[in-house]
């Protein structure tokens, strides 16, 4: 099934960000994550382990939980969405694989926006959620010597 595109919700100045902000993925936990912004990626990627795939009304679906805190497996969050797509992504390490991918909403500062977002273990990773051009392409620009400077 072919994806639509996102759209380009916020055409006025864009909301200047620093290399990781804190977020919030209000379909999955409400509480703040943080989050590495990377432009040299493509697409976001969260760190998501026991993936299933299943089918709910003739469509294909996903349980998986997640792990928002830092270098910890707590909490634990488990999560079910829609498959939108797979992908095949070419990791920081140069290896590929073939990664699920879900759309879910994006709340960072004071915007909310849907995006695309990819399934990985990420546990050798620093930052559990990784948010690529994909996600930035909503209006956000990036001022690399700066970190959390959002008002939230």
């Amino acid at each position: 099934m072919p994806l639509e595109p996102l759209q380009n919700q916020h055409a006025t100045k864009p909301q200047t960000i620093g290399w990781c902000e804190k977020v919030v993925l209000p379909d999955f936990v409400g509480t703040k994550i943080d989050a590495k912004i990377d432009t040299g990626a493509k697409f976001s990627s969260i760190h998501a382990l026991d993936i299933t795939e299943f089918e709910k009304g003739r469509s294909p679906w996903l349980s998986f939980f997640i792990y928002p805190a830092q270098n910890t497996d707590e909490p634990e969050i488990f999560c079910r969405a829609p498959v939108i797509d797979k992908r095949i992504i070419k990791s920081s390490n140069g290896k590929s694989e073939n990664r699920y991918v879900v759309r879910t909403t994006l709340k960072i500062g004071k915007k909310s926006i849907p995006f695309d977002l990819t399934l990985a273990d990420r546990s050798s990773m620093t930052f559990r959620l990784l948010l690529g051009r994909d996600a930035l392409q909503n209006g956000f620009l990036v001022d690399p010597g700066t970190a959390y400077i959002l008002d939230e």
